[in-house]
């Protein structure tokens, strides 16, 4: 038992460790991305490899980096090790990033752990692009974009002369789209030695079948070295002799080809797979590459399609290392297994709260909203800002009319009984109960509608009842005080208190139609918003040519926030709006039934003899 205890206590020491372990404070973020080669079913020997993460806004805070993703960091399991990367492609706008990172001999069968580390503003520029691949590698094209099209991301830097600006929506990032015309040239490639071990591979996607298309080639006088397409049927041709041909590919899809050459036989492999071989060594060749086209002739045509993704290596690459490149940079299920990405974790191992995610995931999704969806939003805005600060105001109005009444009431109960009270022509008897209320509650009960209903009637009946100066026959005048209220005078009453009610009506429903607007304008701004936001995608899409979930989610998903904005304003406004009826219903009742009463007792009061 004290055995298992002390185990037990070791390991959750080695946990909480683990859990302290950080590769620097200055980075708020971590994510765990695990390599499993053993669910990608690669099981030869893979070596050391530069590995591909594709990150996107469902796997990273774009928001939480650095504009141009300057502060990533990749580290071994042991948050020590930092790993040698690059950045292939980094869009803050559209938020997603291709990045290189070479990881040292990658395990068949088996799982690797590195860790992303971002979220540091102070984090300085990352090493160099070319360090990312070993000196094995002499020539890497990313064909990334205008700038980089050309350019060789290995050590040796070898750049390509004539390359085509690069095609959007390549299977990574950006591409080579070539028609075959004219030979894309390497001039600084070192010369290939007699029989010297060799790796040739690229992703590669024909517009076209056509026979004997050069993909790439080498010439030197009589001795050739040729990677091309017969008719779609992957072949490597050195110096006229072919290696053995298998299934064709077809047009207008991704493969990649791998060519290598070791001991005097070439392996072609085709998505990581043998597919053919050819056994003739190697010759001496130390002519420019040319990609594309065969400036010779030799009766060759010219390849018609795209290219991602060209590497050369003066190593053979290992059967492991070659499937392994082509599942990591694929699109197929495989290559998802083969690399997960985990959760963000802060740097104080709290979890995110659901909130926080929540806010996190508008906040990028309003960096793809059009300007045309964000003119809709602060409408939205706007008119939310009007309808709250109205509907605050409605109920502390609303509130105080609640209160001014109940004071009245009160009092009101303790003269209706004796109405003599006030019977006065005194304006001050008549405002004040007849003495029975004070200032202060006087000025309370002014802001109540049953008092300025009351008020109004019992100036009517006042000055009804007021005393009259008649002249007798002796021309000697008299004052003739009226008996009572006739039945016309009542009616009279009863109508100037309707009129009084209408008003108070008026007040309390005044500026309520902001609240309706906020309810049925809301959602059809929204819509609006919502509808501009996807006809401008779908025509940006067109347009582009980039037909892909990463291409057309966010556009769809900020144009989305238009319509989420309009009924944030509508369903709030609705609540208000229908709590905010039903208690100006309460009081228009309480109103009504005063007046009912008032006119009842003062006619019993003041009836006519």
């Amino acid at each position: 038992m004290l055995k298992r205890l002390l185990c037990l206590l070791a390991l959750a020491t080695a946990l909480h460790a683990e859990e302290k372990l950080w590769l620097d404070p200055g980075y708020t973020i971590r994510k765990k991305i695990d390599i499993d080669t053993k669910a990608a079913a690669i099981t030869d020997p893979i070596g050391t490899s530069a590995v591909l993460v594709r990150l996107h806004e469902g796997v990273m805070s774009f928001m939480s980096a650095k504009e141009d993703g300057s502060d990533l960091r990749f580290t071994a399991d042991d948050h020590k090790t930092v790993l040698k990367h690059h950045v292939e492609k980094w869009d803050s706008l559209l938020n997603e990033a291709y990045v290189w990172v070479q990881v040292p001999e990658l395990k068949p069968a088996a799982a690797t752990t590195i860790w992303l580390y971002y979220g540091n503003a102070a984090a300085p520029a990352p090493e160099a692009s070319k360090e990312t691949y070993t000196a094995d590698s002499v020539l890497v094209y990313h064909f990334a974009d205008a700038a980089k099209v050309g350019t060789d991301s290995s050590a040796l830097g070898a750049n390509a002369e004539g390359a085509p600006p690069p095609a959007a929506g390549a299977l990574i990032g950006s591409g080579l789209r070539v028609f075959g015309q004219a030979p894309i040239k390497v001039n600084a490639l070192p010369e290939w030695a007699p029989g010297a071990p060799l790796t040739i591979s690229a992703w590669v996607k024909p517009s076209a079948l056509a026979a004997d298309a050069v993909i790439l080639s080498r010439r030197d006088g009589a001795n050739a070295f040729v990677l091309g397409l017969n008719n779609g049927v992957p072949f490597v041709e050195i110096n006229k002799q072919r290696s053995s041909p298998g299934a064709p590919l077809g047009a207008n899809a991704w493969t990649h080809l791998t060519a290598v050459h070791d001991a005097g036989t070439t392996t072609l492999f085709v998505n990581g797979k043998s597919y053919g071989q050819l056994a003739a060594a190697m010759p001496a060749l130390k002519t420019p590459l040319e990609i594309s086209k065969d400036s010779t002739g030799a009766g060759l045509a010219g390849f018609t399609g795209e290219i991602d993704e060209l590497q050369i290596a003066k190593t053979a690459r290992p059967a492991g290392f070659i499937a392994f490149a082509a599942i990591n940079q694929g699109s197929s299920a495989d290559a998802q297994k083969l690399l997960v990405v985990g959760a963000d974790e802060s740097s104080d191992h709290e979890e995110e709260s659901e909130i926080a995610k929540h806010l996190t995931l508008i906040t990028d999704i309003s960096k793809d909203l059009t300007f045309d969806g964000w003119v809709v939003i602060f409408l939205c805005t706007l008119l939310a800002i009007v309808g709250w600060l109205i509907a605050i105001g409605k109920v502390l109005y609303l509130n105080t009319i609640e209160k001014a009444t109940k004071e009245f009431l009160k009092r009101w109960e303790k003269v209706s009984s004796d109405l003599t009270a006030i019977d006065s022509e005194d304006e001050e008897s008549i405002k004040t109960l007849g003495g029975t209320v004070n200032a202060k509650s006087q000025k309370l009960m002014r802001k109540s509608p049953l008092y300025q209903i009351y008020h109004l009637g019992a100036d009517e009946i006042s000055k009804r009842l007021k005393p009259v100066r008649k002249l007798t026959l002796d021309n000697s005048d008299r004052k003739v005080v009226p008996g009572g209220l006739s039945g016309r005078s009542i009616q009279a009453i009863k109508a100037t208190l309707h009129g009084g009610l209408v008003r108070e009506v008026q007040k309390l429903n005044g500026k309520l139609v902001f609240l309706t607007i906020g309810i049925a304008g809301g959602p059809y701004l929204g819509l609006l918003g919502t509808v501009i936001g996807v006809m401008i995608t779908f025509a940006v899409i067109a347009k582009s040519g980039e037909v892909e979930v990463n291409s057309i989610a966010p556009g769809i998903a900020g144009a989305l926030l238009a319509t989420v904005a309009g009924l944030a304003v509508a369903i709030p406004a609705l609540f208000i709006y229908s709590y905010l009826s039903a208690r100006i219903k309460d009081v228009v009742t309480n109103m009504e039934t005063f007046i009912d009463e008032f006119i009842a007792k003062m006619a019993e009061h003041h009836k006519e003899a």
